[in-house]
């Protein structure tokens, strides 16, 4: 299934593989050289990795580019939510060490020959519409403990001995013990 979902986003053209991933196919070649790099380097190999270097790398790219959890991420590469969250991390600290795909610092940004170009996005909030609280009659399951639902209740009764028992009624129950010990 890994193999597939590398293979297939390996086959689209540059603008769809860019459109899925995020990144360009060159870039994700870099990428990738970076990561089979770092497997090269490794002194022990341990445990090997749920899946291959691409589909690391191509895990961890859709991870960015569609924001979705780890569960989620987990079910559509068939791993466990943790082996997703241990892979991305594994990728992202491998290509921030290579200090070739980190952003550039604030000094290069303030500095009088760099242009910036700003999208403004308006993503301002507008409060949900939700029914007045004030004058809506209860719909819940749970009637509310007033003296009103207790009559209501006893009204709608069939038998007023299942209405409204006696208390003070004293029944001979022979099987009925009242003390810790079955004393009467």
């Amino acid at each position: 299934m890994t193999a597939l979902k590398y293979e297939q986003a390996l086959g689209l053209n540059g603008k769809d593989f860019r459109r899925r991933t995020g990144v360009d196919p060159e870039t994700f070649a870099e990428m990738e050289a970076v990561l089979h790099n770092r497997e090269a380097s490794k002194r022990r190999s341990g445990r090997p990795p749920a899946l291959p270097v691409g589909a690391q790398l191509l895990l961890t790219l859709e991870f960015w580019r569609e924001y979705r959890t780890f569960f989620h991420l987990g079910q559509a590469w068939g791993m466990h939510e943790t082996t997703v969250l241990r892979t991305v991390v594994r990728v992202e600290n491998a290509l921030l060490q290579s200090g070739r795909f980190s952003l550039p610092g604030k000094k290069t940004l303030t500095d009088a020959g760099t242009v910036l170009t700003a999208v403004v996005v308006d993503v301002s909030e507008v409060p949900c519409e939700r029914p007045k609280k004030a004058g809506r009659p209860h719909t819940g399951a749970v009637l509310p403990k007033t003296a009103a639902g207790l009559v209501q209740r006893e009204k709608e009764a069939p038998h007023a001995e299942i209405a409204a028992p006696d208390p003070s009624a004293h029944h001979a129950d022979p099987l009925r013990h009242h003390g810790p010990w079955g004393d009467a």
